[in-house]
């Protein structure tokens, strides 16, 4: 670990919190974030962490650390980019390799290499870093589908999405027409 961060939370997480659904907003700036537009990923993530009230704030948190982390990179801040990526440790940390359909693991790791090569460039350095080690944030998108007679939330199943409640259904071909 290139930062050392003596305020690791612990990691007493459980593995109901990495199951459900991602908030939209978290979605949206994951989508942000993979396309290079940090700030605006941080944004994203932001409002899903105030929107939340469990303990994976922390997930969101710690990942809009590290979209800011990156965009200190990219504005050439140095004493920022390390002082934010010191904080997204403490709250990436302790959650599973996979949460939520993110790869939490992988997040972390990418987010060392980049850290990595920016303490051997050095403040002096930092204009000559490599963007291309901004890796993508990989995760499987699951969509959450409201049914549009009821409201009830709806199921995905090979190309199929349905209500329980009033048994609206759909297919692939579909979706975009009601839901995009």
């Amino acid at each position: 670990m290139p930062v050392e961060n003596k305020s690791i939370k612990s990691s007493g997480r459980t593995t109901e919190e990495c199951q459900g659904q991602l908030h939209p907003k978290a979605m949206e700036g994951l989508h942000l974030f993979n396309a290079g537009k940090f700030f605006e990923a941080h944004e994203e993530l932001e409002t899903a962490w105030r929107d939340e009230t469990g303990a994976i704030r922390d997930l969101y948190q710690g990942i809009l650390q590290v979209a800011v982390t990156y965009l200190h990179i990219t504005r050439g801040n140095y004493d920022g980019a390390v002082k934010v990526y010191g904080r997204s440790l403490k709250w990436l940390h302790g959650w599973s390799d996979i949460c939520r359909g993110i790869h939490v693991k992988k997040i972390r790791d990418d987010a060392e290499v980049v850290m990595t090569e920016l303490q051997r460039l050095g403040k002096a350095g930092i204009n000559t870093f490599d963007l291309a080690l901004f890796k993508p944030i990989q995760w499987n998108e699951k969509r959450l589908w409201r049914c549009d007679r009821c409201g009830s939330e709806m199921y995905e199943m090979n190309c199929k999405v349905s209500c329980p409640n009033c048994g609206n259904r759909f297919d692939c071909s579909d979706l975009n027409l009601y839901f995009d």
